[in-house]
């Protein structure tokens, strides 16, 4: 798990070298919500606040993520993705479905769904893994 987590990070490194693997996490739950707030992020991935607010700043800098206003209570602020955040998100997924292939293609059709099997019964686990966890 520490192998994978590594290749992970290196990834995500080499995709936007400014941005980290938490950085390239919280954009995927910013699209995966269609948009939330810092705390909301803070609290989903249990961070410190102070954390999610200099993560949120640098993909801010980086024009990645913009603030809006909520349509419900103009005094909150929701993260929403820029269109540069959604080409960043698309083409990190682009390279990542490659480097599997690269690395499965050569798999027997059982190991791959041994695999999968696998995959999913760990991701269906209870409990939540925050951004740079194994």
């Amino acid at each position: 798990m520490t192998v994978f987590a590594r290749r992970a990070r290196a990834s995500a490194g080499r995709m936007h070298p400014e941005l980290s693997l938490v950085s390239y996490t919280l954009l995927g739950h910013l699209e995966e919500r269609g948009g939330c707030r810092a705390t909301d992020l803070a609290a989903h991935y249990a961070l410190d606040k102070s954390t999610v607010s200099r993560q949120v700043g640098a993909l801010e800098r980086a024009g990645l993520i913009e603030r809006r206003l909520a349509p419900e209570d103009h005094r909150v602020q929701v993260l929403h993705l820029t269109e540069a955040g959604e080409d960043i998100l698309a083409q990190v997924t682009r390279s990542r479905r490659t480097a599997f292939r690269e690395r499965l293609a050569d798999w027997p059709e059982e190991d791959l769904v041994r695999f999968a099997a696998y995959l999913e019964r760990y991701n269906a686990a209870p409990g939540e893994i925050g951004p740079g966890t194994g």
